[in-house]
């Protein structure tokens, strides 16, 4: 069972710029829900209620139940308008789900393990190279979040794609198979004294070859 976060929301009646700012002005947030093959509805919400889902992680691939008048519509959230001053959310957009449908979503990808990483253990540098990946899911079966386990991780190997818990439902979407998500890159102390060394070595080759 998929949880689903449940939005009050309400139907509005009119479309358009000026009904927009007539909605905003009254202390709510306009928006919309499409998909589905259905006539878009136009919707308006308390935007601290946006701000509240936008704080939590994943809210790109979080089931929400919209309670509107006609009965509760499943829905993600696509896409949010932030005001280019203040950051406060202007517009929403919401897409209907139906059961088995396949849905683009963004997943993100949590660390674990970082403590027992024998790579960060000898001095290595956790290299967080993606912190998300966009998957097609069944809309029954969309991840919360991927898992990138550090266990057993030494200096200069990866995680990719393949190495992720969590993918069993999912497709990923474009060439991601080979791309690296973690990786421990070498300590970065170690990095510079091999150049301060290294430019050393050539100093004192100079002076030797001017004898």
């Amino acid at each position: 069972m998929v949880d689903m976060t449940s939005l009050e929301v309400s139907t509005r009646a009119k479309a358009g710029k000026g009904a927009a700012r007539a909605t905003r002005r009254s202390g709510m947030v306009p928006g919309v829900v499409y998909g589905c093959k259905q006539e878009p509805t136009l919707i308006e919400l308390d935007p601290r209620v946006i701000m509240r889902e936008m704080h939590r992680n994943g809210w790109r691939s979080r089931l929400f139940s919209l309670e509107l008048k006609g009965g509760p519509v499943r829905a993600i959230m696509r896409d949010v308008q932030l005001h280019p001053v203040t950051d406060v959310p202007i517009h929403v957009d919401f897409q209907r789900l139906a059961a088995g449908e396949k849905v683009h979503v963004t997943i993100a990808i949590h660390v674990e393990n970082e403590e027992a990483a024998p790579g960060i253990k000898r001095g290595g540098v956790l290299n967080t190279v993606r912190h998300s990946v966009e998957v097609l899911a069944d809309a029954d079966k969309i991840p919360s979040s991927f898992t990138a386990d550090l266990s057993g991780l030494d200096i200069h190997d990866t995680i990719r794609w393949a190495d992720l818990k969590g993918t069993e439902n999912v497709t990923p979407v474009g060439q991601v198979s080979h791309v690296v998500i973690v990786t421990i890159a070498p300590p970065t102390v170690d990095a510079e004294m091999e150049v301060e060394a290294a430019a050393k070595a050539e100093a004192e080759a100079a002076d030797d070859k001017k004898k």
